[in-house]
């Protein structure tokens, strides 16, 4: 699959993605006839007006906004699409309401502590926009003629993702469910459901998956990263049970040392919650 960066590129009959260079995103668009969804809005005010500006350039219809999870980088550039309606699953906008104020202040202040003063600002400055039509397990919306199923398949790399399904085109947009280019981020993620969602996600026999970051994958990549999700939930389970030590798991692990500390600390957070 070529390389989307810095231009929108068609991976089937009016299905485009667009990947940003600012923490290597994929973003989506579906154009129909009259109408056209974009999928997740980048990380800010400015970003999102950057993209709507570029969706423009491919389209003057309508459009309707789908937020796949309730991450800054995807969902904090919504306000300059409005007013449209905005899907999400139901956890998306619980999650905004209850934590979007302070993810805001945390990505706001990382920036600024790394010299991004202007990314710092647009972040800090940035209106957080509340999705409006909300999805429990599924919906169908049709998108000028063209049916898009949104489906939530459970809890994985968040507790509310959404994959966005393009059936008759052969496209699903992940999310983060499915990572190209680096390890899967498990600082908000449920390690030991992770994949169910992506089997659920594999079960829709997609020719292409668009990652939340990274360029468009096919179904053999995104069964090699639910084999390594796999091992990372069997090493989480087996240092919750006191049946191997946290050092083995990092040893044993697909992934590096950081990404398997973070899910075993998911893990343990999660056990806790529930004792």
């Amino acid at each position: 699959m070529p390389s989307v960066e810095g231009r929108w590129i068609e991976v089937a009959d009016r299905v485009l993605v667009r990947r940003h260079a600012e923490l290597d995103l994929s973003v989506g668009l579906v154009v129909g006839d009259g109408a056209c969804l974009v999928v997740d809005t980048r990380g800010d005010e400015r970003q999102g007006a950057e993209l709507a500006g570029e969706v423009r350039r491919i389209t003057r219809d309508p459009w309707t906004v789908v937020i796949t999870h309730a991450h800054f980088d995807h969902s904090f550039g919504t306000r300059p699409f409005l007013e449209c309606p905005v899907w999400a699953q139901e956890g998306c906008r619980a999650d905004l309401e209850r934590d979007g104020r302070r993810a805001r202040e945390v990505w706001a202040a990382w920036y600024r502590g790394r010299g991004h003063d202007d990314i710092a600002d647009d972040i800090a400055g940035t209106e957080i926009v509340l999705p409006d039509r909300l999805v429990g397990d599924r919906a169908e919306l049709s998108v000028g003629g063209r049916a898009v199923v949104l489906s939530h398949f459970g809890p994985g790399h968040s507790g509310h993702d959404l994959v966005v399904h393009v059936p008759e085109a052969g496209v699903a947009f992940a999310g983060d469910l499915v990572e190209n280019g680096a390890p899967p981020d498990y600082e908000d993620a449920r390690p030991l459901e992770w994949p169910a969602a992506v089997d659920g996600l594999l079960g829709l026999a997609a020719d292409v998956v668009v990652p939340g970051h990274g360029d468009p994958v096919d179904n053999g990549f995104v069964t090699a990263q639910r084999a390594e999700i796999a091992e990372v939930a069997r090493l989480c389970r087996w240092v919750a049970e006191g049946r191997m030590s946290p050092g083995e798991a990092v040893r044993l692990s697909p992934y590096p040392r950081e990404t398997t500390m973070t899910a075993l600390g998911r893990v343990t957070d999660e056990r806790a919650r529930h004792t």
